[in-house]
């Protein structure tokens, strides 16, 4: 009996010690990734500092100053909220604003006259080894299951950081600052379709940093800072982009922060999404202004715009007819909730699942038809025109 009870007691005694060093190397794992993502942030913060350090030295303008030591100051703020109030929110979300508006004039301020000072290489380095780290620091977090997946559009930390961006662009003249502002939120919406994991959204991606390096900046004819812009992109792309392949939800978790949005928000996207499509007829149609290619244009846009028309209008009275449907669903839903009814399940019972199947083939012909119309009218120097087509 003692041998059986000593047995029990070093078996209790063993399960309980495996079990205590799983957890350390799991908190030793955590703390190991966050610690990353510390490194990661702290690069980034010198090449910002380091780059406007570089600026102001060069330029002698006092306003870069200014910035410089209020962004400081505001990191500063942030620090101690993080570290003596425990407001860990306020702390990171003023952390995320300005870290988006700091390398947001970091990349739109002129450098072109020290391209090859040796502060404005050491910080290019520092700005790819910021991108480095963060999408390594994003990887591991994923690899090692310290990410846990929750159903969301853009986190507070995307939202932010664009926000701080497109304040940075201010300091531009009004219409490259909107063309900036139109920009970050093309990029809003390709963060969001990647994160739904749409069947489009990596071609997507290429077709948006391809078009925004190769032809939208050039069209704006500001300088730019390329290394910025990589850095800026690639930090913000990198959580949805792994997550294409390392998310779990389901597609109706994906879509939930939109499903369950209330009755006018979702008719308003509807809505917004006519507005851009119309915008983007009446810029195509600007192209017949082009008397030098009227042969091809002219013909191109009667056929192509007339396919054009047809597709969207039947797309948009079939988004309309899905909206309503959903909110025939969230009115059952919620009058049998008691029952213990999902929506999934309400969906389901509606029809839903076979109404998406019907409509994705009209989804792809209204795809087709706007890239054709927007091949056949492509305008290289109307920047506006190439916004739209990102969005």
């Amino acid at each position: 009996m003692c041998r059986s009870l000593r047995y029990c007691v070093s078996h209790c005694l063993y399960a309980a010690m495996t079990r205590l060093e799983e957890a350390n190397r799991e908190v030793n794992m955590h703390s190991s990734v966050r610690y990353l993502g510390y490194l990661a942030r702290i690069n980034l913060l010198v090449a910002i500092c380091m780059g406007l350090y570089v600026r102001w030295e060069k330029t002698a303008d006092a306003l870069i100053l200014v910035i410089f030591i209020l962004g400081l100051f505001v990191l500063g703020i942030a620090s101690i909220l993080y570290y003596y109030f425990s407001m860990e929110a306020a702390s990171l979300s003023l952390s995320n604003l300005w870290f988006g508006f700091l390398l947001g004039l970091l990349c739109f301020l002129n450098n072109s006259t020290f391209k090859n000072d040796v502060k404005e290489e050491a910080t290019k380095y520092l700005l790819l080894s910021a991108i480095v780290l963060r999408i390594l620091c994003a990887l591991v977090e994923r690899i090692c299951g310290c990410i846990h997946h929750r159903p969301t559009l853009l986190t507070t930390v995307e939202f932010l950081e664009l926000v701080g961006f497109a304040i940075a662009s201010t300091t531009m003249l009004v219409e490259k600052s909107m063309s900036i502002i139109l920009l970050v939120m093309a990029l809003a919406m390709l963060i969001i379709d990647l994160r739904m994991k749409s069947f489009l959204a990596i071609p997507n991606l290429a077709i948006f940093g391809a078009l925004a390096s190769l032809l939208f900046f050039p069209s704006l004819k500001i300088p730019t800072n390329p290394f910025a812009l990589a850095c800026f992109f690639s930090c913000l792309i990198s959580d949805p982009l792994l997550d294409v392949y390392f998310s779990g939800l389901s597609v109706t978790e994906r879509w939930k922060p939109y499903l369950y949005r209330g009755r006018i928000c979702r008719r308003l996207s509807v809505i917004s999404v006519g507005v851009v499509e119309l915008i983007f007829f009446v810029l195509a149609a600007f192209k017949l202004g082009d008397l030098d290619l009227w042969y091809f244009v002219i013909p191109g846009f009667s056929i192509f715009g007339i396919f054009w028309i047809i597709c969207h209008v039947i797309f948009l009275i079939t988004l309309w007819g899905f909206h309503t449907k959903l909110n025939d669903c969230h009115k059952v839903y919620y009058t049998h909730r008691a029952e213990n009814n999902s929506l999934d399940r309400v969906m389901a019972s509606k029809g839903m699942r076979h109404f998406c199947l019907i409509s994705e083939q009209l989804v792809f012909f209204s795809l087709v038809a706007t890239a054709v119309l927007g091949a056949v009218c492509w305008q290289v120097n109307n920047n506006l025109f190439i916004l739209i087509s990102l969005l």
